[in-house]
């Protein structure tokens, strides 16, 4: 649904538009008039690596797999969740004190495509065998699926760590810029595009209501049997592909930085060592500190929102084959959050545009607890035998369904835009020369608590056995954010910091 721009490792150069130079008109580097054009093939191999990456987020993590694995393979949408929490918790929590420590270590080691040849090597491999989770714990146990996306998950941050960290090596500060918004354009370009691929030639031959149109197979291509939900378990096979053929590329035209034959025990203490130094900044910088904090817990509520709202539709709306349709609707709608959000940063300034899109995401989600296939917003019963439906295609056919889409259509928007005006409110508290090292805490405070949203997701889902309960704890995470960036000083609409 949403997607986060490649920074560097910590204490790494900023992309050239972030620079203070390229903010200034004098242009000696040439930023002004760097171009897609002439952008090296490295920089290009970069970005198509994100490609083929993001789409494992789309299709396995938020809307396809996860929520058939709850659904169908555990056969229990409450119990799913509390399941998918609970591991999303524990690697989340590894994650937290890991992955900072790689990414301060990395630019001490040198050479980053062989961990990445590592790392690509084990998921593609293990996302694959995701196919053989066959409903009713069939085939792969659910034990073991429960262990390969707790895997895939640590994995996956680490490979976003050193992929960051091969921006500059890649694109240089001329190009940053333009390599890292192509690497979340091509992210988003291939995941839709692939959910659209899987919808028109998996999900709906054969669906009820379809007859009529012609241009669909009759059946799912290449044979793939409903029954055993291959339509929907084929995603882990696309998602290992598009990945293995991503990475090609990158380890054959983007260069590497060299190597510095630091070994690995002295690497991670200098690394430790770099990090703490950039923790201290913020005992000089108030605003930042507490921007800091209120976006760690915010954060962690959106990330949550991200990984269960597929999980939660499918269970509550009792949705399948819709999900994929879901997804790039949903998807689409983020891309209009994040061309939004330009606008209403300018118009309102960045810290009451924040507040602006939490609040908005709080009604979303407090609207969403309130739908079913059978109630609407809490109150209203509605009985769908007594309804006509809305149209006679084969999915989104009564009111709770079209209300459930349209509020998911907006949570898609506040959300992408809170991503885009958070990096923006940023920009504004920094003082301009130590806007890379506040980047590099602004990627820490977005890794050291995201364990939290999971663990809440699961303790309220276990406690009160139901799918909406386990969703009530987000809200509180973005209320508490919401107070605490009440608290910082700085964003003002036309307010720059210029010490």
């Amino acid at each position: 649904m949403v997607g986060t721009p490649a920074s560097g490792s910590l204490g790494d150069p900023l992309p050239g538009s972030l620079e203070p130079a390229a903010t200034a008109g004098a242009d000696a580097a040439g930023y002004g008039k760097a171009g897609f054009r002439d952008m090296p093939r490295g920089a290009w191999a970069w970005a198509i690596f994100q490609g083929g990456r993001d789409p494992y987020v789309i299709l396995i993590t938020i809307y396809i797999f996860s929520a058939y694995f709850t659904a169908m393979v555990v056969g229990d949408g409450v119990k799913g969740q509390a399941m998918i929490a609970t591991v999303s918790t524990l690697n989340s929590l590894f994650i937290a004190v890991t992955a900072p420590l790689l990414g301060a270590s990395l630019e001490r080691f040198g050479a980053r495509k062989p961990v990445m040849l590592l790392i690509v090597a084990l998921m593609v491999p293990l996302i694959a065998l995701l196919w053989f989770a066959k409903p009713g714990g069939a085939g792969l146990p659910i034990i073991g699926t429960l262990w390969i996306f707790g895997i895939v998950g640590i994995l996956f941050a680490y490979c976003e760590v050193v992929h960051n960290s091969l921006l500059m090596t890649a694109a240089g500060h001329r190009h940053a810029a333009h390599a890292s918004g192509l690497a979340l354009s091509a992210g988003n370009f291939f995941s839709v595009i692939t959910l659209t691929f899987c919808l028109f030639a998996f999900a709906l031959p054969g669906s009820p209501g379809t007859d009529a149109w012609t241009f669909l197979p009759k059946a799912p291509l290449f044979g793939l049997d409903a029954a055993s939900a291959e339509p929907l378990r084929i995603s882990a096979l696309i998602a290992a592909g598009l990945m293995a053929l991503g990475s090609i590329p990158l380890f054959l035209f983007t260069p590497d930085a060299p190597s510095t034959g630091v070994k690995l025990l002295q690497g991670v203490r200098e690394g430790a060592v770099n990090l703490w130094v950039t923790i201290k900044l913020l005992f000089t910088e108030r605003d930042m500190a507490v921007f800091l904090g209120s976006r760690m817990l915010f954060n962690d509520g959106m990330t949550a929102l991200l990984i269960y709202s597929g999980i939660y539709a499918s269970g509550v709306m009792g949705w399948r084959m819709e999900m994929y349709a879901y997804g790039i609707l949903l998807s689409i709608f983020a891309v209009v959050g994040g061309l939004m959000a330009a606008r209403v940063d300018n118009a309102l300034g960045p810290r009451t545009a924040l507040i602006v899109e939490i609040i908005g995401c709080i009604v979303c989600i407090t609207a969403q607890i309130g739908m079913k296939p059978d109630t609407i917003l809490y109150f209203w019963h509605y009985d769908a035998a007594a309804h006509a439906p809305l149209w006679n295609g084969p999915m989104f056919r009564t009111l709770p369904e079209v209300l459930f889409l349209v509020i998911g259509f907006g949570t898609a928007v506040f959300v992408t835009a809170q991503y885009a005006t958070s990096r923006t409110m940023l920009t504004r508290l920094s003082p301009p020369q130590k806007l890379p090292a506040f980047f590099g805490l602004y990627a820490l405070s977005g890794t050291v608590t995201v364990w939290l949203g999971s663990m809440l997701v699961a303790l309220f889902t276990g406690i009160y056995k139901t799918q909406q309960a386990g969703f009530a704890p987000i809200i509180g995470l973005l209320v508490l954010g919401l107070i605490g960036l009440l608290f910082v000083k700085g964003g003002a609409r036309g307010q720059f910091r210029a010490d």
